[in-house]
């Protein structure tokens, strides 16, 4: 019997070992698509206590505690942040098997050296020992990321963002690269026509622009893609319940654009059609500039209305939506492919009956001219875990190169999450080494070990456009 959490866990071979720890464990981590705060790294900022870096906006954590019996005021109300961290460590133990329990205790040894498990008997003590060492400059935001030898973070911004705390940054001289990624969301949400107007008169204050057509609000964005692009950003984002693709005309989406500006209901066809019509354009200035395209697909948000109206989005109660998604991805992407006009692109499913679908549609365009130009992304946000990060591996061994994966990332709001790439390293050299163990891969581990280091480090590194 292992014993729990120790230097070989998810390792159950010596030719996993040996992948993980001589090939693996010491590759750099780049993190292109994040939810970190880029306030909060250029202040360099020290947090307060353990609850305020490790339960403060975490929402994995928020619905096990429910989940538990646990009263709101004690998750996202008043209660002190000790009483809050009690609840959540009169919670871990009953988080067995969930993916919580081996990321609380990872991140505890990984970041404060702690090995104790997390109960109610050692709450106190482990509250204490990291509020501490949370005070110290060694565990500034800016060291706490170096700790985890991270290269590079792709943060997670709206076009109207300034970008001001980016430029801080840089102008820090600090080893770690932070770049801003192009989220434009808010910029096709023709769902909420009042909403839509509301942003887009912080976007003319922002682009200096006057926005009475069609054109002249697509002249707004590309001014922010343009001045994104001057900010060294490389990588756009798009998080959508599916991909649009509706047929338009121009004369339609200007007809359309009317009625958003003179705020008129549309339609549901005429919803999809901005949105197709949106989703197409960013995309041609993201293959004009040579960025790399994320579409995130298939979450269905902010199920419970009565939560959302008293706590808002982002807080717990969003889920797995069962979108078609076959269709209108085809037709997205053959649309871009057809002209030419296709940038690198990463598409990640939330449904897990998407896997083949989502390896198979992206083997349609790759194109011969870039290695993996086409990626079936990592597993994602409910999926980021043991069952759902080897699912979409042998998904994509099985019908496209996992040689060529740009390996994991951490989709996270959380400082305290860089071992999610650790843990994503461990069981790729499990699955890895199982094979060789079962005489389905040659016993040749230094091929082997090169491939682990291209998945979780070279492939990113050679397949954006970082400086």
């Amino acid at each position: 019997m292992k014993p729990f959490l120790n230097q070989d866990f998810l390792l159950q071979s010596s030719t996993a070992e040996h992948l993980y720890h001589d090939f693996a464990a010491k590759m750099p981590i780049i993190d292109y698509h994040c939810h970190l705060d880029p306030m909060q790294i250029a202040g360099d900022i020290n947090f307060a206590n353990l609850t305020d870096i490790w339960l403060k906006g975490d929402h994995y954590k928020w619905r096990a505690m429910r989940a538990n019996g646990v009263d709101e005021q004690y998750i996202t109300g008043t209660k002190t942040d000790f009483e809050k961290f009690e609840k959540w460590a009169a919670t871990v133990p009953y988080t067995l098997r969930n993916p919580l329990y081996h990321w609380t205790h990872l991140e505890l040894q990984r970041y404060f050296d702690v090995h104790h498990i997390l109960s109610p008997k050692t709450a106190q003590a482990i509250y204490d020992d990291c509020t501490a060492k949370l005070q110290t400059p060694k565990y500034s935001v800016k060291n706490i990321i170096t700790k985890m030898n991270v290269e590079v973070i792709c943060t997670t911004d709206d076009p109207i963002d300034n970008l001001e705390y980016h430029q801080k940054i840089k102008q820090s001289n600090w080893n770690v690269k932070v770049y801003p990624a192009f989220r434009p969301d808010k910029a096709m949400n023709a769902d909420d026509v009042a909403g839509l107007n509301q942003y887009m008169a912080k976007l003319e204050a922002v682009s200096d622009t006057n926005i009475s057509s069609y054109s002249d609000y697509l002249a707004a964005l590309k001014k922010r893609h343009d001045y994104f692009a001057d900010n060294g950003c490389t990588v756009s984002d798009h998080g959508l319940e599916q991909i649009y693709a509706e047929d338009y005309t121009a004369d339609e989406i200007s007809k359309i654009f009317e009625k958003i500006r003179s705020s008129k209901t549309l339609a549901a066809v005429e919803v999809l059609k901005f949105k197709s019509a949106m989703l197409h354009e960013f995309a041609l200035w993201d293959h004009e500039k040579n960025w790399v395209q994320q579409y995130h697909l298939g979450a269905i948000r902010n199920n419970n209305a009565r939560a959302h109206r008293e706590i808002g989005p982002d807080t717990g109660y969003d889920s797995i939506g069962d979108f078609t998604q076959a269709q209108a991805l085809s037709r997205f992407l053959n649309k871009l492919d057809g002209t030419n006009q296709l940038a690198k692109t990463i598409l990640y499913n939330l449904n897990p009956a998407d896997n083949e679908l989502f390896a198979t549609m992206a083997g349609n365009y790759n194109d011969g001219k870039v290695a993996g130009k086409m990626q079936f992304g990592s597993a994602w946000w409910f999926l980021d875990q043991k069952d759902g990060m080897t699912k979409q591996i042998n998904s994509l061994s099985s019908m496209g190169l996992l040689s060529k994966l740009v390996g994991m990332l951490t989709d996270s709001r959380s400082f305290l999450s860089y071992p999610r790439h650790e843990y994503f390293r461990r069981l790729l050299c499990n699955l890895l080494a199982e094979d060789i163990e079962n005489g389905e891969l040659p016993n040749d581990v230094e091929w082997t070990g090169k491939i682990v280091q291209d998945i979780c480090y070279y492939n990113a590194k050679n397949y954006f456009s970082f400086k």
